[in-house]
C-alpha cells in the first residue's frame, strides 16, 4: 500500500553509500528532506542510513542496478510508494574507466555507458513519469564531470558518457519545463573522496592534479553536496537546463 507523505520534501540519491552520494544525502536530510538512498547492495548503506536517521529524517534504503531497467522500474516504484510523492532525484551513481582508447573493449564501453548514461536516462524517465502523472513540479540533478567538458587522456568512455549526460539534461529541461520539472547537472573536477584515495596517494600525482587547478586544491564531497542542495532549493527555482561546473577554475584555463 502506498504510504502518505509526511509533508516534508523528499529526495532520492543514488550511489549513496559513500563519497559525494553519502554527503549529498546527509546534506539534504539536514535541510529538512526525507531521503531514499540507493547502492548496488543495500547492506552497503548501513553506515549512511544510521547517520541519516540521527538527523531525524525518514530514510528508505534500496538496492539499485542501473544496468537493468527492471531494477530501475522496481526501485523507483518502491521509493515513490514509500514516500507517496518524490520531489527531488539526484542521479549520482556511476562508474569510471581509465584506459587507453586503443585498448577499450566493446564490453568495457558498454559497462560505462549503461550505468552512466542509459541508466541515468531511465531513472530520469521514471521520475518524469511520476511527477507528470501526479501533476507536481519537481527537480532532477544529474552528476556530470569536467571530463565531459574538456579532453583528458585515457578517459574517453567516461568523458563521452558525462558529456552526453550534460546534453541530456538540456533536452529534458526543455521538454519538461511545461510541467514545472527542473533538470540540471553538476560537473565537479577531482573530488577528494575514498574512491580517489588510491589515485591521489602518490605525492607526485596529487601535486600534478593540484597544479592544474587555479585554486590549488581539490573539491570536497560536502562542497558538491551543498551545490546539490542549492539546485534543489526554492532559491534555484529559475534555473533549469544548466550544468554547474565546480572545478576550482580548471576549465577556465
Amino acid at each position: 500500500m502506498q504510504k502518505q507523505s509526511t509533508g516534508k520534501r523528499t529526495a532520492f540519491v543514488t550511489g549513496a553509500s559513500y563519497g559525494i552520494g553519502a554527503a549529498t544525502a546527509l546534506a539534504l536530510a539536514r535541510n529538512g528532506f526525507d531521503v531514499a538512498v540507493a547502492a548496488t547492495r543495500v547492506e552497503n548503506l548501513s553506515n549512511v542510513v544510521a547517520q541519516l536517521e540521527a538527523t531525524g529524517a525518514r530514510v528508505v534504503p534500496v538496492a539499485l542496478d542501473l544496468r537493468a531497467n527492471s531494477s530501475i522500474d522496481q526501485t523507483m516504484a518502491a521509493v515513490t510508494g514509500a514516500f507517496g510523492n518524490l520531489d527531488v532525484l539526484v542521479n549520482n551513481a556511476g562508474v569510471t574507466l581509465r584506459k587507453a582508447a586503443t585498448e577499450v573493449t566493446p564490453e568495457e564501453w558498454d559497462a560505462v555507458m549503461q550505468p552512466n548514461l542509459t541508466g541515468t536516462f531511465f531513472m530520469c524517465r521514471q521520475m518524469g513519469r511520476h511527477l507528470i502523472g501526479a501533476g507536481r513540479p519537481g527537480c532532477i540533478i544529474n552528476m556530470a564531470s569536467t571530463h565531459g567538458v574538456i579532453g583528458f587522456a585515457e578517459r574517453v568512455a567516461y568523458g563521452v558518457s558525462k558529456a552526453a549526460v550534460m546534453h541530456m539534461t538540456k533536452m529534458l529541461a526543455i521538454e519538461w519545463a511545461q510541467h514545472g520539472i527542473r533538470v540540471n547537472s553538476i560537473a565537479p573536477g577531482t573530488v577528494d573522496t575514498p574512491s580517489r584515495a588510491a589515485f591521489l596517494a602518490d605525492p607526485k600525482t596529487r601535486e600534478m592534479m593540484l597544479n592544474r587547478v587555479p585554486l590549488h586544491r581539490l573539491a570536497t564531497a560536502d562542497e558538491v553536496a551543498a551545490a546539490v542542495c542549492y539546485l534543489a532549493s526554492p532559491e534555484a527555482a529559475y534555473i533549469t537546463g544548466h550544468t554547474l561546473i565546480m572545478d576550482g577554475g580548471l576549465t577556465a584555463n
